[in-house]
Parts: structure tokens; C-alpha cells; sequence
């Protein structure tokens, strides 16, 4: 049996991937990801930012990452999610029957569960989370394929209709992330409320950083970063100290303690994690970026 011959079984059994097929379904692909964005921006609302404020810099970044993301999704995703669920909805329409849009809205989750499998074995994500995550990625797109077929479009057409649709997908998953923090469904982030008792004991960080807080506002460091005195305005340095020093509850600004030690100035060191996991972080550098040093709760 020649190629030609496979080919022709496969036209025959409507198994076959076109150019304009990738083209819908890539163009699908780039008109979720503003959406996507704006889910995971609502997200990360419970999440802890660190006390990380808005960065122009860090704004630009994420737009030539969005850039570069959107080539990578519409080169990877219709050959690694479409490809496979629109050819599985064919198959299945042609064998069972039923309606076209349901097996084009069904079948996404058969790739999704692959590499959902091929994720988990490599430690790349759970297996609960990247299938509902890939089917969701898949549906719109599967469907968009279904539907150019039936039309006669040009290339620029099917892009420019997806186009149309991606601001009435960013408006859904913008009313829909904004309803589930109203309902809480997503619970925005609050840093924990620490007592002197859940605050007395060991905290450690990274290169060895230690800090002993004692119930009575003693202290004792080891390998500390404190702010350091020729941090000026916009920009804070840090050193390393260490040795006696003292501690007290600061409210200024997001609820922590302040610390003092001889080498250094008084440091503010903010609340975060949650009650069970409590956490205590500095951020250092630039206002709107810059290095955070957080220390756990030991033992």
C-alpha cells in the first residue's frame, strides 16, 4: 500500500489536517490568550505579591513575552491539542453520528488527559490540574475548526473574526474571575495576623539567615539582612548582621516587626504565608522589584 493510497483512505475517512485547519485553530489558540491573562491576573490575587508594587519595566517584559507566547501557541498548540481532538471528532461524527459542535466540544479532553499523564510523570504539574487546564485551551479552538470548514473565508478572515472574539472572551473571564472572588470562590490574599507568643522562636531564610525572636523583644541574628545605611530614596541596599538586637510590632505600612541591631538601620519585616505557615519577609533594591528575603517559622 503506497502513500497515495494511505492518503486517499484518509481523505475518504475525513482524517486529514489542512493548512487552513492549523490556521483556524492557531487563530483561535492567540485570541484566548488575553483572557487566559486576565484569569491568571485574577488568580493571582491570592497569592502573595510580596509587597511587589506596579513595574513599567516588568510591564514591557510581560508584553514581549506575550509576543513571543503567542508564536509559540500557534505553532504548538494546534498540532498538540487541536490535531488530535478535531481528527478524534471526525472519527467519532462519521462512526457514531451525533451532533458535529458535541464531539468537537467533547474530544479536547482525550489530548489533554495524554499530556496531562506525560506531566505528571515528569513532575511538570498535577494531573487534577493540567487536564481540566488543557481541555479548556482545547474546546474553543476545536470548534473554530469545525465552524471555518463550513465557511469560505480567507486566511485573513478566520484571524480577523478570532480576533473580533478575543475582547468578548477577555470581558467573560473578567466578569467570571471578578464574580468568583465576590462569591469566594477565590479568596484574595490576607497576610496572617501574628501574636508575640506565634512570633517568639526561629525564623530561617536563605544563605544561612537566622533570626531568633524572643517574647520580652530580644533578638539574636545570624547572617541577617538588614537595610543598609547608605540606602537612600527609591533604592535599598541591604547588609548581613548578626548579634543581640532587639524587636517590636510595627504596623507601618503592611502589619510586621521591627528589628534593630548595631550594624544596619531598624528594619521592617512584614507578615506573609498564612496562620499554619507563617512567613517574614524584606524586599530590597528597587521600590517596584528588587530581591525579597523571607524566613520561616523553624520547627
Amino acid at each position: 500500500m503506497g502513500w497515495e493510497n494511505i492518503r486517499e483512505r484518509l481523505r475518504a475517512a475525513d482524517l486529514t489536517w489542512s493548512f487552513r485547519d492549523h490556521g483556524a485553530a492557531a487563530a483561535m489558540s492567540v485570541a484566548q490568550l488575553p483572557a487566559v491573562s486576565v484569569l491568571l491576573w485574577i488568580n493571582d490575587l491570592a497569592d502573595d505579591d510580596y509587597g511587589s508594587g506596579y513595574n513599567p519595566l516588568a510591564a514591557l517584559v510581560f508584553l514581549i513575552i506575550g509576543a513571543v507566547l503567542a508564536v509559540v501557541v500557534a505553532l504548538s498548540q494546534p498540532l498538540g491539542l487541536s490535531l488530535p481532538a478535531v481528527l478524534l471528532a471526525r472519527f467519532g461524527r462519521r462512526r457514531l453520528g451525533g451532533r458535529t459542535w458535541a464531539w468537537h466540544l467533547a474530544t479536547p479532553v482525550a489530548p489533554a488527559v495524554a499530556w496531562g499523564i506525560l506531566g505528571a510523570l515528569a513532575g511538570a504539574g498535577p494531573f487534577a490540574f493540567t487536564v481540566p487546564l488543557l481541555t479548556a485551551l482545547g474546546v474553543l479552538p476545536s470548534l473554530w475548526v469545525a465552524r471555518v470548514r463550513r465557511r469560505t473565508w480567507r486566511q485573513w478572515g478566520v484571524w480577523g473574526r478570532a480576533a473580533l472574539i478575543s475582547p468578548v472572551l477577555v470581558v467573560l473571564a473578567l466578569g467570571g474571575g471578578l464574580t468568583a472572588l465576590a462569591v469566594g470562590l477565590i479568596q484574595q490574599y490576607e497576610p496572617p495576623r501574628l501574636t508575640t507568643a506565634q512570633l517568639a522562636g526561629v525564623w530561617k531564610g536563605a544563605s544561612g539567615a537566622e533570626l531568633r525572636l524572643r517574647p520580652d523583644g530580644h533578638a539574636d541574628a545570624v547572617r541577617l539582612p538588614l537595610t543598609d545605611r547608605k540606602s537612600g530614596p527609591g533604592f535599598t541596599d541591604y547588609t548581613m548582621c548578626g548579634g543581640p538586637g532587639t524587636w517590636e510590632p510595627d504596623g507601618t505600612g503592611r502589619d510586621g516587626i521591627l528589628v534593630r541591631f548595631d550594624c544596619g538601620r531598624a528594619t521592617h519585616w512584614a507578615f506573609a504565608g498564612s496562620e499554619h505557615a507563617p512567613e517574614l519577609f524584606a524586599r530590597y533594591g528597587d521600590e517596584d522589584g528588587g530581591t525579597v528575603w523571607i524566613l520561616q517559622r523553624s520547627g
